[in-house]
């Protein structure tokens, strides 16, 4: 019997609860850069009986995920797309992360769309640091969302003179995820396809632990702190906003963030005082 496919692209914390929870009844195409993760999770998935082919992924390079899209393709029906992959500031410098975060999802959003089946649906992992970013010129914002993949990052604002921390670079990349995927719902819609957006707030993660313990981490822990969960996030919390994302629920759902931060975001704006602009 023939399966749709569901490929997820980044397989850590995230990306492995999100496989393990829409993967039941499909053909699972697992990517990753690392082959450590990426062989980690296909044994895991296979042993939990899942069906899971893997192939290595460079998401900065057009090539390698127009090889990985064709790949999907060739696999079957391609109904669920899930982008986690990503660089945090504690892992790279400011080129690395814009290559990543920002070229990477522009570059999967447009290869994808080749091939996403009609009815089929797109999730791109985001970050709730897109939020916190001061606002964008509309012209910036514009840029972010549609200039060509491999144009952006000569983009001026882009520069490595302007975005002179990994931190800055995160920040951008992850608004500029959700402008892309707002840019992108045209062309998937256009296949009968849907694409989101999910801005994950702290998620106990390996790399959610890596910033817990870098120099943001004492800033992060007091968000938690007083946020109105008052707790990390699991990589469960993902998955289930995932799910309902590509599942038939939200097929009224299409070019949108999810913020999914137990309330963070909220209570920062909330302390914001009102003459502060």
């Amino acid at each position: 019997m023939d399966k749709d496919v569901a490929v997820v692209i980044g397989v850590g914390g995230m990306g492995l609860a999100i496989a393990r929870r829409v993967g039941g009844g499909h053909r699972v195409l697992l990517a990753d850069f690392h082959a450590t993760t990426l062989n980690t999770a296909t044994e895991q998935l296979r042993s939990e009986g899942h069906h899971v082919t893997a192939q290595p992924v460079d998401v900065s390079d057009p090539d390698s995920v127009i090889s990985l899209a064709d790949a999907a393709a060739g696999l079957g029906r391609v109904t669920h797309v899930v982008h986690t992959a990503g660089l945090s500031p504690v892992q790279a410098p400011p080129e690395a992360i814009l290559r990543v975060d920002l070229v990477g999802v522009a570059v999967v959003l447009q290869e994808f769309a080749r091939i996403i089946a009609p009815g089929g649906a797109g999730v791109v992992i985001a970050s709730m640091a897109g939020h916190f970013l001061p606002t964008l010129a509309v012209a910036e914002e514009r840029a972010l969302a549609m200039t060509p993949a491999k144009e952006l990052l000569d983009l001026p604002f882009l520069a490595p003179d302007v975005v002179d921390s990994s931190a800055a670079a995160y920040v951008l990349a992850k608004r500029a995820n959700a402008l892309r995927v707002q840019a992108a719902a045209i062309s998937w819609g256009e296949r009968g396809a849907r694409v989101n957006s999910i801005s994950p707030g702290v998620i106990s993660t390996p790399m959610g632990q890596q910033e817990l313990a870098g120099e943001s981490g004492e800033q992060m822990r007091a968000m938690v702190a007083m946020s109105a969960t008052k707790r990390l996030g699991t990589p469960d919390d993902i998955a289930a906003a995932a799910a309902f994302l590509l599942g038939p629920q939200a097929s009224f759902v299409t070019g949108t963030d999810l913020l999914v931060d137990g309330g963070a975001v909220a209570a920062v704006r909330a302390l914001i005082p009102a003459d502060h602009h």
